[in-house]
């Protein structure tokens, strides 16, 4: 057994169930397994074998969906990569990653054609445009699935051991790298994080974020196994997610921290309008305080924070443990161990801040064609995160700061989210955002980078003046203070610290 029979298990037991909405879309499990199965079937007749990678550069679309599918039923490995990368970095991981077929956007054939000549494992007819037309040297995707058989395609021997994909992660703090998961991690997905999310067959899920982004996998699995609904987004727009929510009647749904910032900032925002949710939850960058209080508040018993790595340990704040611990990143999901680790390994007591370390099914076996990075960071078994946090008596973890991220000020750490937790605590602060600089006298200092909310006059000196009137300690103070229109983020809706203090010092991030 493997993940992907579970398309084919809802075509005949439930096939009439709405299974996906997208745009004016709308498929029952029946359609969308005969979609799969189309695309399952090209991809045989085009010679891809189980383990083959297939590469997807593409927006939110059915055909992302229908391949993420198609590569369980047949044993290919899906390498989901960004529509934001330039030509040298989508050649990188091309070539880094083996991929023999590439499925994209017609958007996308300039940046193609500017590297498919140093792409060579990828051969001429498998350089795949969606739509029903294609420019010389690609083939289109609908004739590509046209004529094909809607059976499901013949037993692929697939093992639970065997890679289903490999998600690249998002370089926030460095260069990208490939973590495998495997069938029986996507499965553990599937069947924990629907317990988790209190998910049934007749939960409807929403997702506004980019579907290539590790977070997606939280709904994107469970939603497959309970065989409920998915309303799937082209993009995120504050005002369409609260309409989709309350026109669709949508009980969960993920938000980065800035989505969720946006949404609560809308003109006239009604809670009233999302009370179908039964979860909101955020993934992807701790959701400062001020921001999770105001939620909570608005939107009671619904709100879930996920804290984890796209290698494999999480834990969950539940919605009926938020009250009680509300600056805490929850508790690791069952079957998962955590301890709070010193810098010679030894474990640390409760209150005392350390790197976090985990381990658990949802672990990466590693990373691809890299033994010397998974040496580094899976040790004895157990991940090494590179964040910095620790837990309370009961056991609940506090998240402090990423380790990279930690600045070195005459010799004190200085934690980033420390002063970005005070900063948006400023009435006129939507987003903040705090990194170290070179300095002379102290070797490094902290410098913030805000945006304001739609009105606000607040100029940068007054707000620096108001954050370093209320940091605990001098070595906290702002040397400098900018202001943004917005975050640079990644895909997955991080921000990109990296990218705004190479801006400020004038540098290649």
């Amino acid at each position: 057994m493997n993940i992907g029979t579970l398309p084919a298990r809802h075509a005949r037991y439930r096939g009439d169930h709405l299974a996906v909405v997208f745009k004016d879309q709308r498929l029952t499990y029946r359609q969308l397994n005969a979609r799969i199965n189309r695309l399952a079937n090209a991809m045989l007749a085009a010679g891809i074998e189980k383990g083959d990678k297939v590469a997807t550069i593409l927006p939110n679309c059915l055909e992302l969906l229908d391949l993420y599918w198609a590569a369980a039923k047949i044993g290919a490995v899906v390498v989901p990569s960004s529509t934001l990368l330039q030509a040298a970095g989508l050649k990188t991981l091309l070539n880094k990653s083996d991929c023999v077929m590439v499925v994209s956007a017609p958007s996308f054939a300039e940046t193609l054609n500017a590297v498919r000549a140093d792409v060579p494992d990828v051969r001429n007819d498998r350089w795949i445009l969606t739509g029903n037309d294609a420019p010389d040297g690609f083939i289109a995707y609908d004739a590509f699935v046209d004529g094909q058989s809607d059976a499901e395609p013949p037993d692929a021997g697939i093992d639970l051991e065997d890679p289903y994909n490999i998600i690249y992660s998002s370089g926030t703090t460095g260069e990208p790298k490939g973590i495998v998961h495997t069938h029986r991690i996507r499965g553990n997905y599937a069947a924990i994080f629907a317990g988790q999310w209190r998910m049934t067959p007749e939960s409807v899920v929403m997702h506004a974020g980019s579907i290539v982004f590790n977070g997606s996998f939280l709904t994107l699995m469970p939603w497959m196994y309970t065989g409920c609904t998915y309303v799937l987004m082209p993009g995120f727009d504050a005002a369409e997610v609260v309409g989709v929510i309350e026109r669709e009647k949508v009980t969960h749904t993920i938000l980065v921290p800035s989505q969720i910032v946006a949404v609560m900032n809308l003109p006239g925002f009604d809670a009233t309008r999302l009370q179908s949710l039964e979860m909101l939850q955020t993934v992807g960058a701790p959701l400062h305080l001020e921001h999770k209080q105001r939620l909570i508040a608005a939107l009671p018993g619904r709100f879930y924070e996920l804290y984890g790595l796209t290698e494999g340990f999480m834990t969950v704040l539940d919605k009926y443990d938020v009250e009680r611990k509300m600056a805490s990143v929850g508790a690791p999901i069952p079957f998962y161990e955590m301890k709070i680790v010193g810098p010679d390994g030894a474990e640390l007591p409760a209150g005392e801040p350390g790197e976090i370390c985990g381990r658990g099914p949802m672990m990466t076996p590693g990373y691809y064609k890299r033994p010397d990075l998974t040496a580094e960071t899976i040790v004895d078994g157990w991940l090494h995160t590179g964040d910095i946090g620790y837990v309370d008596e009961g056991g609940f973890l506090y998240l402090v700061d990423r380790k990279k991220e930690m600045i070195i000020s005459g010799g004190v750490n200085v934690f980033p989210r420390d002063i970005e937790e005070i900063a948006v605590e400023h009435p006129d602060i939507s987003e903040a955002a705090v990194f170290g600089v070179p300095d002379d006298k102290w070797g490094e200092t902290p410098v913030g980078a805000v945006v304001l909310k739609a009105g606000a006059g607040a100029d940068a000196d007054t707000i620096k003046a108001w954050i370093n009137g209320r940091v605990e300690a001098k070595f906290q103070r702002l040397s400098d203070l900018i202001i943004l229109d917005d975050m640079p983020r990644n895909v997955a809706g991080k921000t990109l610290k990296r990218e705004i203090r190479a801006t400020y010092l004038g540098e290649d991030a």
